[in-house]
């Protein structure tokens, strides 16, 4: 199987170009590939396809085989692929996902794709909840935007064990399909910091669902303004959300890291 592993901001993943491939268990190999020490290594694998009715259609699944149905710092990297691939030739493309079709503009620099602007989708913001969990209690903010997601406000996030609290949060019985968890701290009205626990991964690098998903709760509860910075562990991401009834639109970088084949 031939692949291209791409990365935006550290959330990598393998991207296998299924106008010319065959996947017949995704799954499984996802699993596979993901593996750091025995595989490729990814945060998952994407598939990309021919769509009826996009430029492409992007297929995800998370490191344990799961499927997920958007990866914001994926569809960046699957709109370079098929851009720089010749098989979109504007860079204004159309990416269909399980949770709809996502529009995506190219910025390109001497025929590469450098930054992409993705509209999101948009937000449902949920009221804070409370939640017991492994004898403490957290306050959430629940936000669906493609992915379910839980956003947890702190002072401070650096010494969190992510690790610990996020499986209890992750995987509590209040969300039976999972759900990706963001610890966040508010820094002034345009600055976020962001840690995410992904459900199907652990912690990763970036998350781009997860980098709007906690403006979005920030800016309903009055902490941010409508553009801000989203600073993740792998980087930045620049997020504007011009009201309730537009997309988010987020921006950020995609990287190709390298392409290769492997037998499975």
């Amino acid at each position: 199987m031939r692949f291209t592993k791409m990365q935006g901001l550290g959330n990598d993943y393998v991207y296998v170009n299924c106008f010319e491939e065959v996947v017949e268990e995704p799954e499984q190999t996802a699993r596979a590939v993901c593996d750091r020490h025995f595989g490729i290594g990814a945060d998952g694998l994407i598939l990309i396809q021919p769509s009826n009715g996009a430029d492409c259609r992007m297929e995800m699944y998370n490191a344990d085989g799961s499927r997920g149905a958007m990866c914001g710092n994926g569809i960046r990297c699957v709109a370079k692929y098929v851009y720089e691939a010749g098989l979109v030739k504007s860079p204004r493309i159309s990416v269909e996902t399980d949770s709809g079709i996502r529009k995506v503009f190219c910025r390109v620099r001497e025929g590469k794709v450098f930054l992409a602007d993705v509209e999101m989708g948009i937000p449902v913001v949920g009221e804070r909840e409370l939640l017991e969990a492994g004898g403490s209690s957290y306050s959430f903010t629940p936000v669906e935007l493609g992915n379910p997601h839980a956003v947890l406000f702190y002072s401070e996030i650096d010494g969190l064990d992510l690790r610990k609290i996020g499986p209890l949060i992750g995987k509590n019985s209040r969300f039976p399909g999972g759900v990706n968890v963001g610890f966040a701290k508010v820094d002034g009205c345009r600055s976020l910091k962001l840690r995410v626990w992904e459900r199907g991964t652990g912690e990763t690098m970036a998350c781009g669902t997860g980098a709007c998903a906690a403006c979005a709760a920030a800016i309903s509860m009055g902490f941010l303004k409508r553009k801000a910075t989203v600073r993740l562990p792998g980087g930045d991401l620049e997020v504007t959300w011009a009201g309730p009834a537009y997309p988010m639109v987020m921006t950020g970088p995609a990287r190709e890291v390298y392409r290769g084949e492997i037998t499975l």
